[in-house]
């Protein structure tokens, strides 16, 4: 089978329980893919870990890496930027390992640009009503803050067209189970695997 890795980026709406389901995609099944954690300049949230969750850095130390071109993809979401390293990204990739990325919208069209190659997931809440209960519930932000990421959701939700799949996330271990069938159907297409069976055919003739 091919040796390249394959990129998989988890996106969608702030709220929509992107980090959930991706930790019980890692927990309850058996993955051979690297997370990619990104960057950014958000002040970690109660129960975080730096190098889990995020990698924290000031705005300035985020630009300075801009200029380097140190990112896949790089987005300001409320005021703070996010970002993936893109050295990282390459190397796991050519080793043969997959890559998952759990990023916001904005961040996943940069990276369909760069690498159209990759499995592109759009996770949605059943409704806009749930939506609003998560983010009220998460308790971790202001009620202006919440307003703001509800108006930014409806103009995220306007890309799922850009995405391969959308997935429903009314529970997590079904919207978790999904999106782990959609990678493992990814690896069984042809289109990813020619090469290998086209050195294979000649061996035999």
């Amino acid at each position: 089978m091919s040796n390249r890795g394959v990129l998989i980026v988890l996106s969608g709406p702030s709220g929509v329980g992107k980090g959930t389901v991706r930790q019980a995609i890692f927990e309850n099944y058996e993955n051979d893919f690297e997370f990619s954690i990104s960057m950014t300049t958000r002040g970690k949230r109660p129960g975080e870990v730096e190098g889990k969750d995020y990698f924290y850095s000031s705005r300035e130390e985020f630009e300075e890496l801009i200029a380097q071109d140190g990112f896949l993809e790089y987005a300001e979401y409320v005021d703070n930027l996010y970002g993936t390293p893109l050295k990282y990204v390459e190397d796991t990739l050519a080793s043969g390992r997959d890559v998952f990325l759990e990023i916001e919208v904005q961040g996943a069209k940069q990276v369909q640009k760069k690498m159209p190659e990759g499995i592109f997931v759009f996770l949605v809440p059943p409704n806009f009503k749930e939506l609003e209960d998560r983010l009220v519930h998460r308790g971790s932000e202001s009620h202006e803050l919440v307003q703001q990421r509800l108006s930014k959701a409806v103009d995220e939700l306007r890309q799922i067209r850009y995405y391969d799949y959308v997935v429903v996330n009314d529970k997590v271990s079904n919207a978790s189970r999904k999106v782990k069938n959609i990678i493992e159907s990814e690896h069984l297409k042809v289109s990813r695997n020619i090469s290998d069976f086209e050195t294979f055919i000649k061996e035999m003739e």
